[in-house]
């Protein structure tokens, strides 16, 4: 028995120290993931003819009549019964009018306010007769949400406060003039929730830039359908407006930046108090719209064909905000034409002989950027069953570097691949060292990173199921939903690399003998 045992180790050892052997065939594959033909997808998927792809327009719809004929010329089964498209139902929300009074003070839209439509579901009256002013709300200040989520002190009340956070700034006219930050911060979402949890049924938020406060939430808001939650509930959302400076001054009624500042001295509190009539009318329009998933399916020539790898990426990005055309070349065009160009890899594959064992599922998402909704929509509506997903490769953002890695672009974020499952890490990074070898990156991995990039892609909802998943990232840029993200600015031949990162990590995977095993639950 222990001469037995020492020859299983003998045996084991090789395999540990050199991984994968080099299979000559998938890489003849993964040549064919090349520059041309990603430039060639990319410069019509991110061009102004699409309009930004925004979910349930139609520059979407255009996107994916594109990523559905790719599919058929290329021979993919239809996966979605025999159709390419999974469609689903949304809805477009718009405040048609708004009325907005202060005793005797009138307020005009789009001029001293506008309002974020990822509130309030209905046509509605808001009154009260009394605002609150809570400054920045900093959960370090004297102010203590707590206290007033335990008393009830803003149930059904309007709250005032600082949009961002406060930073001490030299200013030639006026010193340690309080500035606000011009970014959507973790914090000042986590500030909207907290306020939303008090119970109060109205937020103004202050900004000098109301333009660009909107464009984190849209005045024009596609979403689900789905105004409950579970049990059946309807969900309250908190009503939120920004508001000018000179709006917030005069419900108010005082200087309130000049009042921060002096409070901000004696370490006083911020919180100020008014007795306000306040009237709110708002009259809202809903147009019905729906979003589409493309699946397209590279078919299995084993017993293993209803085993299936999934390879995904969201194809919608922002629109048109303002007038201005947001392309999103890398967010997250790179990804749409990445899962192309493996699509052809593998049908040419197949084609010649050497198809995949398992079925390779090919699956673009619209609705990410609404909240997930288009994985969402498909995981609880599957056209194949999810206990037969072995796992999803999501790529999200490939064709750029970040900041941190300008000096050294040979990388590449991976994050959630030990969440589920043991093996598909070691999988991922034996492919890496065999043929690409990046330098993996595992910082947004940490389940204590604030950016939390490991809920805010399509794979999550997969992961959510007890589906393995590895999403592929470059990490963020200065472009990063902003207009400036165009096809001028991708890195063609890293993209390339990345992409076939992906091709061989899934060759693995829908050939090796078994499944990988999802024995692991980590948050």
């Amino acid at each position: 028995m222990i001469k037995r045992r020492y020859l299983y180790l003998l045996l084991l050892v090789p395999c540990l120290v050199f991984g994968q052997q080099r299979d000559t065939v998938a890489e003849r594959y993964s040549k064919t993931i090349n520059t041309s033909l990603l430039r060639t997808h990319l410069e019509i998927v991110s061009s102004d003819e699409f309009e930004g792809r925004e979910t349930g327009q139609k520059g979407q719809k255009k996107a994916a009549d594109y990523i559905r004929k790719e599919f058929k010329n290329l021979g993919l089964t239809p996966g979605n019964d025999t159709s390419f498209l999974q469609n689903y139902p949304l809805f477009l929300r718009r405040a048609a009018d708004i009325d907005f009074s202060a005793d005797t003070m009138h307020f005009k839209n789009k001029k001293d306010f506008r309002i974020s439509l990822g509130s309030a579901v209905e046509n509605q009256v808001v009154q009260t007769k009394e605002m609150i002013f809570l400054g920045y709300g900093r959960k370090d200040s004297s102010l203590a949400f707590n206290d007033y989520k335990k008393s009830g002190d803003l149930s059904g009340k309007v709250v005032i406060l600082y949009y961002g956070e406060p930073q001490l700034q030299q200013d030639s006219k006026q010193k340690n003039r309080l500035q606000e930050q011009r970014s959507l911060t973790k914090e000042f979402a986590e500030k909207i929730k907290t306020v939303q949890q008090t119970g109060a049924c109205c937020a103004l938020i202050i900004t000098d830039d109301l333009s660009a406060a909107i464009k984190a939430f849209r005045e024009n808001k596609v979403a689900s359908t789905e105004k409950t939650v579970p049990g059946g509930v309807t969900k309250k959302e908190l009503l939120v407006f920004f508001i000018t400076p000179e709006m917030g001054d005069k419900i108010m009624d005082t200087n309130l930046e000049a009042l921060m500042i002096a409070r901000q001295k004696t370490g006083k509190s911020n919180v100020l108090k008014k007795k306000t009539s306040v009237k709110i009318d708002i009259h809202r329009d809903e147009t019905g719209v729906s979003g589409d998933n493309v699946i397209g399916i590279v078919e299995g020539s084993s017993f293993k064909k209803n085993e299936y790898v999934f390879i995904t990426a969201h194809y919608d990005h922002l629109g048109i905000i303002n007038g201005q055309l947001y392309n999103g070349a890398d967010d997250d065009g790179s990804g749409t034409v990445s899962v192309l160009a493996l699509a052809r890899a593998f049908a040419k594959a197949k084609e010649e002989g050497h198809g995949p064992q398992r079925s390779v599922v090919f699956l673009t998402f619209s609705g990410e950027e609404k909240g997930l909704l288009g994985s969402k929509w498909f995981v609880e509506h599957p056209t194949i069953p999810l206990s037969a997903i072995e796992c999803d490769l999501n790529i999200d953002m490939i064709g750029r570097v970040d900041e941190v890695h300008s000096g050294d672009k040979n990388y590449l974020y991976i994050i959630g691949s030990d969440k589920l499952s043991s093996e598909l890490q070691i999988i991922n990074e034996q492919t890496n060292s065999t043929y690409t070898k990046f330098k993996l990156d595992y910082t947004y991995n940490d389940a204590n990173d604030p950016n939390r990039f490991y809920y805010r892609s399509d794979h999550y909802n997969f992961a959510k199921n007890n589906i393995p998943v590895v999403f592929y990232f470059n990490g963020t840029h200065p472009d990063y939903h902003q207009p400036t993200d165009k096809i001028e600015k991708i890195d063609f031949g890293l993209m390339e690399k990345r992409a076939q990162l992906v091709f061989l990590t899934a060759w693995e995977l829908a050939n090796r003998p078994t499944r990988i095993v999802v024995d692991s639950n980590k948050k």
